[in-house]
């Protein structure tokens, strides 16, 4: 069960307003027995991580300014190393790196994983770390995607300590090129079978 998501974001001003809401003590039940050891992931959180082809990676500057960052590539870019540990490779890009800088003063991250066609969020906490080319070519090489023609600069590692799958409300089913080309082959397939029915009573109609 995945405690630990909810132990660590629901400080004393949390449970306050939780409080004052009426959700208190529905959410002490559920996170009974709670001591900050990280929520492991499973098989459906893994198969859900390694599905996607983008996520969102929140992380916190010096100043304490959150910085949301899209990350993208082919699906299962996103990969689990082992445990509770999952990594990416960075590729290169517009040059800010404001990501990589914030790590290096607080490695706290928050990551957004979207499936839209089936209306499911998943969302992960946990402490990341990059690590550049030049200091483990292997390491991000091991983690770029085959065939895929962006440059790598680095790669991300990052602990997940909690997890939660987020309602599917106010979620709107959204689907890529692909999953609709998928969706209308067979429609295509009957379309193109009609069409050569069509052509063939045409040809024996003025044949007569």
């Amino acid at each position: 069960m995945a405690r630990n998501y909810r132990h660590t974001l629901f400080d004393d001003a949390v449970k306050l307003r939780q409080q004052a809401h009426g959700s208190r003590a529905s959410y002490a039940k559920l996170d009974a027995g709670a001591d900050g050891t990280p929520d492991a992931l499973t098989p459906k959180e893994i198969a859900f991580i390694e599905a996607r082809d983008s996520f969102y990676m929140a992380s916190v500057n010096a100043g304490g300014w959150p910085y949301m960052q899209h990350r993208g590539g082919p699906a299962g870019f996103l990969r689990h190393i082992g445990g509770n540990r999952i990594g990416f490779a960075d590729y290169r890009g517009n040059k800010q790196y404001i990501s990589t800088a914030n790590l290096a003063v607080n490695d706290r991250v928050s990551l957004f994983l979207m499936d839209y066609p089936n209306r499911e969020r998943l969302k992960l906490i946990g402490h990341a770390v990059s690590v550049e080319l030049a200091d483990d070519p292997a390491a991000v090489t091991a983690l770029m995607p085959e065939g895929y023609r962006a440059v790598p600069e680095r790669v991300f590692f990052i602990d997940v300590i909690g997890w939660e799958w987020n309602c599917s409300q106010h979620i709107t089913p959204r689907f890529t090129e692909a999953e609709i080309s998928a969706a209308i082959k067979p429609m295509a397939a009957e379309l193109n079978q009609l069409r050569a029915e069509i052509a063939a009573l045409r040809a024996e109609r003025d044949d007569q």
